[in-house]
């Protein structure tokens, strides 16, 4: 008996080995091509949800553009419902925009940056045009964060699915198969497309979009070995007429000529032809991922039958389902740092950008904070890194690209009621004299012609040095109760008509907290001029409030935390300026003392239900010591942001109407967002002008009140602002406009 059941078993192995064997001379490897085109390339997700369910294991994928994205994360070890939610998560559009938080950039960037509408690049003297919409940082940043379990895979045949995808070589125009080096430097390269994203640097060959010429890569792919191929194209024809309406669309059908050239036989080659139903989406539909996934699947679906069939040729049909995550609070240990490209800006500068040293533990979430804040100074092309794992943490390698264009010309135009119109003409120059340094110099022509010009020296983690050297002025019919050098009357109650000179230089010394808190201590010249003119016996004679030179030492803490300059929605804002004015040689005043003003503003914008924003400020100065020229008092009125000096808003009075040499102000604004950049709003403002700010606790006793209503928006010169405001003290009123960035 036990001999005939080990016969049994005998057979049944042999039978069973027989088998396997048959199964495995049987096993069919599949291959997937992936074309390109743009937001319709989602369309590449829901064709992999349904390839998974038919139980088809891909072997090999080849990509081009968008195909390269989907197609490399998906052979990096994503499955398709894990690439579904990675776009959900992602708003590709801002990514395309390299849009980034107000926080990543500098205190001069956001003191300063937000007043040009349009920046030109100067190279050889030559004024050009920028080479692309966006540099495409963004974008990198994703790929490097989502691949980062295959960062040290060179070999893209060495991927969980091997994969390869297709850029075009901009100087030759030849065709470039990637298939080594960083993954998430070839899939953006390979996505680059010309005029939207810049071009991509790779082993010496500046590269762009591989659609340009090939767009569905099947040939390469054949050459692989595979035995089916499954292909998905997502490339719309050709445009007629009234749709070619914007460049991007012009340029994208310039690039169809090529691809579609020698197209069917590409199909000939595909076993399982795929082309969704997407001609109502365009390359940039981004909004519309949802569909356009679903789109995918329906036109899997069809194919589902065939693709069953090949799945039964296979053996081991089960896919990758590792879920990879990037925990933004994680930590990594910085053990070594290794920085390349940078000539013009030192590892100290690049560092301290980055807020990273050798030996910190620094969560995900601050890194992607650093990278954004090096990015958002400007000065390059492209910042790519590397994790590489080593004992007790990870070395990260930066390789970066430093813009090769270093000046600058950038233009603003504003309109309001003091300066009336203006026209900003900025030159700026990096690394002008040294490493790490700019020069930046706005003209104001127009009304009041003015000039400011910055020098800074970043040090990096040590003290920073600046130079700033201006010159303001305006003419305006000021309520100013001060009496004019040389006369016995107070000008108290009326309004004469004031000529305001300023000029300024400060030498200072600056360091910074991250991109929100700055320090700043300096010595200051200051030369005030100011008169108002009167006919003295046919003469037109100048009678001076101040004709003096000052120089002066003063300290600054600032912290912006705002989420935008105009119309913030959150954030907080303080900044406190003490300034002591030293001396004041042959000055108008005969009995100068030196005297010292201390100066704070507070603000906070919360903002409810994403449209109801209610943003508080609240200001105060004192004098302290004697100041016997009233023209240092503290002037309320009008509602400018580009105030210089001791004047300060308050809205309901006209421009330095109210005077003292102390002040306590508080404001609130109720802010509503009828649609997107478009904004109502209330505020009632309060202020106690006295000598004597807390009057014996009596701090609410003749108090001034003024309240304004307003419509504004944000436009791509600036905000635009329409506001009325009056107050209940003297029933004035006042319409005020105002056109452009602040300057």
């Amino acid at each position: 008996m036990k001999k005939y059941l080990l016969i049994v078993l005998i057979f049944n192995l042999s039978l069973a080995f027989a088998q396997h064997d048959v199964k495995q001379n049987n096993d069919v490897k599949v291959g997937l091509v992936l074309s390109g085109g743009g937001a319709k390339g989602f369309a590449h997700i829901g064709v992999l949800k349904v390839i998974e369910e038919a139980g088809v294991r891909i072997d090999y994928i080849a990509g081009t553009s968008m195909g390269a994205i989907i197609g490399g994360l998906y052979a990096s070890g994503y499955n398709a419902h894990e690439l579904d939610s990675i776009l959900k998560a992602n708003d590709f559009s801002a990514l395309l925009q390299d849009r980034l938080p107000r926080d990543a950039s500098s205190f001069y960037q956001k003191e300063n940056t937000g007043k040009y509408a349009i920046s030109l690049p100067i190279n050889n003297w030559k004024i050009g045009l920028p080479s692309a919409v966006s540099k495409g940082q963004n974008v990198f940043n994703l790929f490097t964060q989502l691949t980062e379990h295959v960062h040290e895979v060179e070999d893209f045949s060495k991927m969980p699915i091997p994969f390869f995808c297709i850029a075009t070589n901009l100087e030759t125009g030849e065709e470039v198969v990637l298939d080594h080096g960083f993954l998430p430097e070839a899939i953006r390269a390979s996505s680059s497309f010309p005029g939207l994203l810049a071009p991509v640097n790779m082993d010496g060959k500046l590269l762009v979009d591989g659609g340009i010429v090939n767009n569905y890569p099947i040939n390469k792919l054949k050459e692989k070995g595979v035995d089916y191929i499954i292909g998905v194209n997502v490339q719309g024809e050709l445009l007629k007429e009234d749709k070619l309406d914007n460049v991007p669309i012009i340029l994208k059908q310039i690039a169809s000529f090529q691809i579609l050239n020698n197209f069917e036989e590409k199909i000939k080659m595909t076993d399982i032809y795929l082309r969704p139903d997407i001609s109502e989406y365009n390359d940039f539909s981004f909004e519309k991922e949802p569909e356009i996934v679903i789109k995918g699947e329906e036109a899997a679906r069809k194919y589902f039958s065939e693709l069953q069939k090949i799945a039964s040729k296979q053996i081991n049909t089960k896919h990758h389902n590792t879920i990879f995550t990037f925990e933004l609070n994680s930590k990594i240990v910085i053990k070594e740092i290794e920085i390349n490209g940078n000539e013009n800006y030192t590892d100290n500068y690049c560092m301290d950008k980055l807020k990273i040293k050798k030996g910190q533990a620094i969560s995900k979430k601050n890194f992607e904070d650093g990278i954004n804040a090096l990015t958002a100074t400007g000065n390059f092309k492209s910042i790519n890194y590397q994790f590489i794992k080593v004992d007790g943490g990870v070395k990260i390698n930066f390789k970066i690209i430093e813009n090769e264009v270093s000046a600058f010309l950038q233009l603003g135009a504003h309109y309001d009621d003091l300066y009336k119109t203006g026209i900003l003409v900025n030159f700026t120059k990096k690394h002008a004299l040294f490493k790490n340094d700019f020069l930046s110099a706005d003209f104001v022509i127009g009304d009041n012609i003015r000039y400011d010009i910055d020098y800074f020296l970043e040090n990096g983690f040590n003290w920073s040095f600046g130079l700033n050297t201006r010159y303001n002025s305006f003419d305006k019919n000021l309520a100013i109760d001060i009496v004019p050098i040389g006369q016995n009357d107070s000008n108290s109650g009326f309004k004469i008509p004031v000529n305001y000179r300023d000029f300024t230089t400060q030498l200072f010394l600056q360091t910074t907290l991250g991109n929100n808190l700055a320090l700043r201590l300096g010595v200051e010249h200051k030369y005030l001029n100011v008169f108002t003119q009167e006919i003295v016996n046919d003469d037109l004679e100048k009678i001076y409030f101040d004709n003096s030179n000052y120089y002066n030492l003063f300290g600054k803490v600032t912290f912006d935390s705002y989420n935008t300059k105009y119309f913030p929605k959150k954030g907080f804002y303080f900044k406190t300026k003490y300034i002591i004015y030293l001396l004041s040689p042959n000055n108008i005043i005969d009995d100068f003392d030196s005297f010292s003003q201390l100066y704070g503003r507070l603000g906070i914008a919360k903002t409810f239900f994403n449209k109801l924003t209610l943003h508080f400020i609240s200001e105060a100065g004192i004098t302290i010591g004697t100041n016997n020229n009233d023209i240092h008092d503290y002037h309320l009125g009008g509602n400018n942001e580009n105030f210089i000096n001791t004047f300060v808003p308050f809205y309901g009075y006209d421009v330095g109407e109210l005077n003292e040499s102390a002040f306590l102000k508080s404001a609130l604004t109720i802010r509503y967002e009828l649609f997107k950049k478009n904004f109502i709003s209330f505020t009632g403002n309060y202020a106690r002008l006295n000598e004597d700010l807390w009057n014996g606790g009596r701090i609410f006793e003749d108090t001034r009140s003024g309240y304004a209503i307003g419509y504004g928006l944000k436009s791509i010169i600036g905000p635009i602002e329409l506001v009325y405001s009056w107050n209940p003290d003297n029933k004035n009123n006042y319409w005020r406009v105002n056109v452009g960035f602040w300057f």
